[in-house]
């Protein structure tokens, strides 16, 4: 038998440790997670993304009760992103998520659905998109591309 050994780096930094900039759109992440429709799952996500035009895009999770019909805050942004500036590129994606109950520690990662739609933009884009999540208070992680938390990606090229 054969064995492939898959290596990642995910930065891990403090609020203390973001820019200015990336304060602020952390910040819009948060503004976002607020208007988040989750009376099911009572876990609220907001993203926010920074587009390579200045515009920044938000997006909140979208829940329905026929399940799967809602939709997640990070595909909420890249998708209105991508309709509304087609011709942009995605620099930057912040997320915040934490169930509505308590302050979440533990860095929530983009689901496996949104990791597929992010991965789709920067394919598309041919750039990396650098990828910053948290809970609601604690610890950020970073991502320089989305290939670091989905190392054996899907893409057009298996088509």
């Amino acid at each position: 038998m054969k064995q492939i050994s898959i290596n990642t780096t995910i930065s891990v930094l403090s609020k203390d440790e973001l820019s200015q900039e990336e304060t602020s759109l952390m910040s819009q992440a948060f503004e976002a997670r607020s208007k988040a429709y989750a009376p099911y799952s009572k876990f609220t996500v907001g993203a926010a993304i920074l587009l390579d035009n200045g515009i920044v895009v938000q997006g909140s999770n979208q829940e329905n009760a026929a399940y799967p019909s809602g939709l997640c805050a990070e595909r909420v942004a890249i998708y209105y992103a991508g309709a509304t500036y087609p011709n942009a590129k995605i620099v930057k994606m912040f997320i915040t998520a934490s169930p509505q109950d308590r302050d979440l520690e533990e860095p929530i990662p983009p689901c496996g659905s949104c990791r597929q739609a992010i991965a789709e933009y920067e394919f598309k884009q041919d750039t990396p998109i650098t990828i910053f999540f948290m809970g609601a208070k604690g610890d950020i992680y970073k991502s320089d591309s989305l290939k670091n938390i989905l190392p054996l990606v899907f893409d057009k090229n298996h088509l």
